[in-house]
């Protein structure tokens, strides 16, 4: 069994143990990504590229304002780079790279809420790690050809797994609607080959949920 399936049934499990204590929510919003990307300590030139996620989530009280909120999302992230000096991965030969990656999310935050009222504003924090489902990537090479092509995930090609930072900022409405700005602060790299290049994700988002 992969370790998404693996992730995904281990969700379900805490689901349904809490399901008597635990509020069910969902989640979908638009979102930006990019990283901070280096090679031997240059940084280099990025841009943001659109993407979006959508999950699902818990909602269990830990003690006065503060929960327990994990969830577990489908992300698209990736960035646009351009390269002044030899990198792999991608390829030694590649002058710029577009990536988009599809990966499976776990969040196992801590909400607090700034009011005890059913309408508030909260804040979500904590540590989340991605598994890697697919990635494209499309580069030009200096021999002018473009590539495009599935990213590698192994241990000798992009990590198939990385942690980050997450936070949120939201509003809840007492109906159970809710919306939040959610940023993503890559903390391990993306890149696995060795003298390659330090690749941490960057994503900013929007999103609307609904709350059971």
């Amino acid at each position: 069994m992969r370790t998404h399936q693996v992730l995904i049934f281990s969700f379900i499990l805490a689901l349904a143990q809490l399901s008597s204590q635990a509020q069910f929510r969902i989640f979908a919003g638009p979102q930006m990504s990019s990283a901070n990307f280096s090679i031997r300590n240059a940084k280099q030139s990025t841009e943001f590229k659109q993407g979006f996620m959508a999950g699902i989530g818990l909602t269990n009280a830990v003690e006065g304002p503060l929960y327990f909120s994990p969830s577990l999302y489908f992300s698209q992230k990736g960035y646009k780079v351009s390269f002044d000096r030899p990198v792999f991965p991608p390829d030694s030969a590649a002058r710029n790279n577009n990536t988009t990656i599809n990966a499976l999310c776990f969040a196992p935050l801590l909400q607090l809420n700034f009011s005890k009222g059913k309408s508030h504003l909260f804040v979500r924090f904590g540590p989340a790690i991605d598994f890697a489902l697919s990635g494209k990537e499309i580069f030009d090479t200096a021999a002018g050809k473009q590539v495009n092509r599935s990213m590698e995930f192994s241990s000798v090609g992009y990590s198939p797994a990385t942690a980050y930072a997450n936070v949120h900022l939201g509003f809840e409405h007492k109906s159970g609607f809710s919306i939040f700005a959610n940023y993503e602060h890559g903390l391990s790299n993306l890149n696995n080959a060795d003298l390659g290049p330090m690749i941490l994700h960057r994503v900013v988002g929007l999103a609307l949920g609904w709350k059971f």
